[in-house]
């Protein structure tokens, strides 16, 4: 409900915000203009002074304003001639036109009405209704994504329209629903909504009926400093009974023109002076520095309906179109979905399709909307997740543990694990799911269970074992949808391991020129760093295989190191690629590996085809901050990858240590050995602020780790202790 209580009013309204953020970002910039260039009175500065020097100039003058900005504003008749003028307080003499600039009147009547009067303020006021609900329910929803205020600020992942979305709306978020609300108020007080309690003197019934008092010498005057004066107006030229009228930051007041007397003096109420800070607050007059804050963080409301479109558009392209499902409340077999690159939204459609082929009504949604009472008619719930990195959760299913804490069991639930045997951390997130749901009470349909590598005959057996449960014939049928790829040509390569019977190669793909608005907002190869994946779809197979780019967009193309593996279905084909010919590839973000951006030591540990994205990370920072690598191969005559370019990275500079370790020449020397032979350095360095980046399989990667927190020991540090503090970071598999 609350994901389509963001959506349509985004969707809808997108044009009437963007003009609205637009107008009013332009005239938030004219309060500083104003403030910059109107002369300004001293704060010693009397009005009885400054309207004896505005009458010395102009002796018609009928009303003196001065704007929040400063600006003193001045009307006058010369005989029968009106006049108007800007005047400095300092000579009372005119110094510019009173009227607003052409460009200024222009966007204030857009801003306010879209130049239709009455219908145009009705209809901004449904667009600033249509901020304050984005804006509630952008907040409501990026608390469940990251899990609470505590991870208010805290790394997002996923395609980066939507990570841009998230990061401007966190900092946005507080002054556009101060904006929003600051808008209905004036708006709701133009057409008369609000009460009000303006200060309202009692005009005097008696006065003197005389004329020509000195306005230099009313005391009322000679105590108000200029600089709380609002307005200041003069009695009519030809009538007696006439009176000055004086407003100011405190009150209104009428004064008698025959003495100078105060005749009577109202202050405002609460309600004005609300409406006061309303206006300050909406439009910036009088603190320029806030105008011009303001206007900055509304220009971001374009951004936000650009980007949260595209977010939109690509989770339709990510997920099914799936036929036939209903509301939470009426489902008998809710399906939550825990996805990072999509795939598993497949799987959760033909379960979906199965159970709705037997008769069973069925709810999908993200795992990160778990709300079990909502779940008014369900008889079992399916957790369907993948894992991300080292056991982390997908985006699709951020904050579900710590929600689940507080959620009541209700019905039974299942958990069904997606992942790569490959890697550590396989189904690890499935795993802390089912084992928080059974920490806070919930019964098991069925024990945990697993699918590796997207295997068809891993889920249509989990499947068979849910039907038998349920009572229900289950028969699903899944064949994973093939990921949209780019053709990748071959331009270069460099081989190693040949001789010792482990071929390995560095292969260079071509990149293929985008467009501006491609390379911007990312698709496919538009935009990619040293460190993401690049996934390779091999002749015969619809599942791709990852490998760490070791280049980035601005190096112009695109490059990872291969080894062959027995066996090995898609590093068979690399290996075997001549120049010329092509595979199918795409770009997975991998934003959990990378270098940080501060100007401390980075430690870089790689063995074999690790080195890959390790010297992509030298290639493009390596004159900006001191790198240390540690490398492990098996031979420096055949399987040193990047030798060459670690040798002239370090001649220049870029890479300011070189430590490598080979295990088949002469003494068996592993990466880990070489890393405790250097334990001072290491401590040194990590002492320093440095961060550890690992990159290569998952036995060098358990070593290091070991070797680092025994390096570390007589510092009370441990790898684990680096890694809760974002300075330790793993690639392994």
């Amino acid at each position: 409900m609350i994901r389509k209580l963001h959506r349509w009013p985004g969707l809808l309204a997108a044009v009437l915000l963007i003009v609205l953020a637009f107008s009013g970002s332009v005239l938030s910039v004219f309060p500083a203009m104003e403030r910059i260039a109107a002369p300004t009175a001293t704060q010693d500065q009397s009005v009885a002074e400054l309207a004896r020097l505005v009458i010395a100039a102009h002796p018609g003058v009928e009303q003196i304003k001065r704007s929040p900005s400063g600006k003193i504003t001045v009307w006058w008749f010369e005989g029968n001639t009106p006049g108007a003028a800007r005047v400095d307080p300092a000579t009372g003499t005119d110094i510019g036109s009173a009227d607003p600039s052409a460009v200024e009147q222009w966007f204030t009547t857009l801003h306010r009405s879209l130049f239709l009067d009455d219908t145009g303020r009705i209809v901004m006021a449904i667009a600033a209704a249509a901020m304050l609900t984005l804006t509630l329910s952008g907040t409501l929803l990026t608390l469940r994504r990251v899990g609470g205020w505590r991870h208010w600020f805290s790394r997002q992942r996923g395609p980066r329209a939507g990570r841009l979305h998230t990061q401007i709306a966190r900092v946005a978020a507080p002054v556009l629903l101060l904006s929003a609300l600051t808008a209905l108020w004036m708006v709701a007080s133009t057409f008369d909504l609000l009460p009000s309690d303006e200060a309202s003197p009692v005009f005097p019934a008696q006065v003197t009926n005389q004329t020509g008092f000195s306005v230099a010498d009313i005391a009322t005057f000679q105590a108000t400093p200029v600089t709380d004066l609002r307005d200041l107006t003069f009695p009519a030229s030809d009538d007696a009974s006439d009176v000055f009228t004086l407003t100011t930051a405190n009150g209104e007041g009428y004064i008698d023109q025959g003495n100078g007397a105060l005749l009577d003096w109202a202050t405002p109420g609460p309600w004005t002076q609300v409406w006061e800070w309303v206006y300050l607050l909406h439009t910036g007059q009088g603190v320029a520095l806030w105008g011009l804050i303001l206007g900055l963080i509304v220009l971001s409301v374009p951004v936000l309906a650009i980007t949260g479109t595209l977010s939109w558009l690509n989770a339709r392209r990510g997920r099914p179109r799936l036929h036939g499902t209903v509301s939470a409340a009426r489902a008998q077999s809710v399906i939550l979905v825990g996805s990072e690159g999509g795939s598993t939204w497949g799987f959760a459609a033909t379960l979906a399709k199965a159970l709705q082929a037997a008769g069973q009504s069925v709810h999908v949604a993200k795992l990160s909307d778990f709300a079990p009472q909502r779940y008014q008619t369900a008889r079992q719930i399916i957790i369907m997740t993948a894992t991300w990195g080292d056991g982390a959760a997908p985006a699709s299913a951020k904050g579900v543990l710590e929600n689940m804490a507080h959620m009541q069991p209700t019905v039974p639930l299942a958990v069904l694990g997606f992942g790569d045997r490959s890697f550590p951390a396989f189904c690890a997130f499935a795993q802390g799911v089912e084992t928080a749901a059974v920490q806070n009470g919930w019964s098991l349909l069925l024990p945990l269970d697993q699918i590796d590598r997207q295997s068809p005959q891993d889920f249509a057996r989990w499947g068979r074992n849910l039907g038998a449960v349920l009572d229900l014939p289950l028969e699903l049928n899944h064949q994973p949808a093939p990921p949209r790829a780019t053709a990748l040509t071959l331009i270069s390569r460099r081989d190693y391991g040949e001789a010792i019977q482990a071929p390995a190669a560095i292969l260079r793909f071509a990149l293929r020129k985008q467009a501006f608005w491609q390379r911007l907002t990312g698709p496919r190869f538009g935009r990619f760093q040293a460190g993401d994946l690049l996934g390779i779809v091999p002749e015969g197979s619809n599942l791709p295989r990852y490998y760490s780019l070791a280049s980035s967009r601005k190096n112009g193309f695109v490059e990872i190191a291969v080894r062959k593996h027995q066996g090995g279905l898609c590093s068979g084909q690399l290996i075997a690629l001549k120049p010329g010919q092509q595979v199918m590839g795409f770009i997975r973000p991998n934003p959990d590996f990378k270098p940080d951006n501060r100007k401390t030591p980075l430690i870089l540990i790689g063995a074999g085809t690790g080195i890959g994205p390790l010297a992509g990370f030298i290639r493009d920072q390596g004159a900006q901050r001191p790198i240390h690598l540690w490398f492990g191969a098996r031979h420096p005559d055949t399987d040193f990858l990047y030798g060459e370019d670690l040798n002239q990275w370090a001649d220049q500079g870029a890479l300011s240590g070189l430590h490598t370790a080979f295990s088949r020449s002469g003494q068996r020397h592993y990466v880990q050995d070489a890393l405790r032979q250097d334990a001072q350095s290491l401590r040194d360095l990590i002492a320093n602020g440095a961060k550890i980046m690992v990159c290569g399989g998952r036995d060098m990667g358990a070593g290091v780790r070991d070797a680092i927190t025994d390096i570390m020991a007589p510092l009370g540090i441990s790898a684990a202790t680096l890694k809760s503090q974002g300075r330790y970071a793993e690639d392994v598999y």
